[in-house]
């Protein structure tokens, strides 16, 4: 037999040398850490389609967010559970200066000024429709949207957010919030576009814990069509040309393709996100004894950067943190 000339198990054979030549490395700031935040003290309240996250009360989430911090995180998402009786169609509640976001935002700010607070610009948690956008005759009405987004967007922004986040997937949002910020003083304020949010059946537990699911009908006239990865690349195109300054692809592992394909087409800081549904199957795979949840948690990470990810949105974020200052080895 000839002498072998490649060999790239050379390249493998000891962690030292694995290590050397490793291509991409996960960093606890690599992580947002999206956290539901309730109404009330000492709430802790579990989420039973997500074990291992609870809804906080502002004290608690704050107790919370200084672990967080200390372990490197340097970035909270935050999604409001708003009590029923305080939704509408219009969506009146989500621009109230002494509601519960604009609280929790004001609250994390004093006690740790220097975590980026990134907050959902979206109806759907404040809608008695459950949409993320304005319901007529059963259609959701894309331009008489916009100025909620907007108003949305910059009480936020009042109320001390770094970075807003349309979630919503209404067309020419960027543009209009990019606007509304900067003629009320928050030209620095920045926007996270959900630019290929996609219509998944992996949001189930998201929806469970914010009580926000649609009450009729679905999103798919606004959210991307699964079957669809050239279409995100417009829409990406759009957000950037209308002021966006990060970009994100969710859900996150089953639509790698897109994370790359984005990532191969824009300049901008790009984020993924490993959506409740996903977050939950590993939860429930480790919780039956079918898989190593630690290592399962980690690959699943490390997948989004290999795609090109700059940073990625898990609830998982707590625990790889602890993982990554433990030291961990893959």
């Amino acid at each position: 037999m000839e002498p072998l000339t490649y060999r790239p198990r050379r390249n493998r054979r000891n962690p030292a040398i694995r290590s050397l030549v490793r291509e991409n490395v996960l960093q606890a700031s690599d992580f947002y850490w999206p956290v539901f935040v309730t109404d009330g003290e000492e709430q802790h309240i579990p989420i039973a389609s997500m074990p291992g996250v609870f809804r906080l009360s502002v004290d608690e989430l704050i107790k919370d967010a200084r672990e967080a911090h200390a372990l490197g995180i340097n970035a909270l998402a935050l999604f409001p559970v708003i009590a029923e009786v305080l939704k509408d169609p219009v969506a009146t509640e989500s621009k109230n200066p002494h509601g519960l976001l604009p609280t929790a935002i004001r609250a994390l700010k004093e006690a740790l000024p220097d975590l980026l607070i990134v907050t959902d610009v979206a109806m759907d948690p404040y809608s008695s429709d459950g949409h993320d956008g304005v319901v007529s005759n059963g259609q959701i009405i894309n331009d008489e949207t916009l100025p909620i987004l907007a108003d949305m967007a910059v009480a936020q922004a009042d109320a001390g957010a770094d970075i807003v986040a349309p979630s919503d997937m209404m067309d020419g949002r960027i543009g209009y919030i990019r606007e509304a910020l900067d003629n009320a003083g928050y030209s620095n304020v920045g926007i996270l576009a959900y630019s290929a949010k996609y219509a998944s059946a992996f949001y189930g537990p998201f929806r469970d814990a914010l009580d926000s699911a649609p009450k009729h009908g679905d999103k798919k006239t606004y959210q991307m069509d699964p079957c669809n990865a050239r279409e995100a690349l417009l829409e990406v195109a759009l957000d950037v040309a209308e002021g966006a300054d990060m970009i994100m692809v969710k859900p996150g592992m089953p639509y790698l393709d897109v994370i790359y394909a984005v990532r191969e087409n824009t300049d901008l800081p790009v984020a993924a996100y490993q959506v409740s549904g996903e977050y939950a199957m590993i939860q429930a795979a480790a919780q039956n004894g079918w898989l190593d949840k630690d290592k399962c948690m980690m690959e699943s990470l490390m997948a989004f950067k290999r795609a090109g990810a700059d940073m990625i949105l898990t609830y998982f974020a707590v625990e790889a943190a602890r993982k990554l200052k433990e030291g961990w080895v893959w």
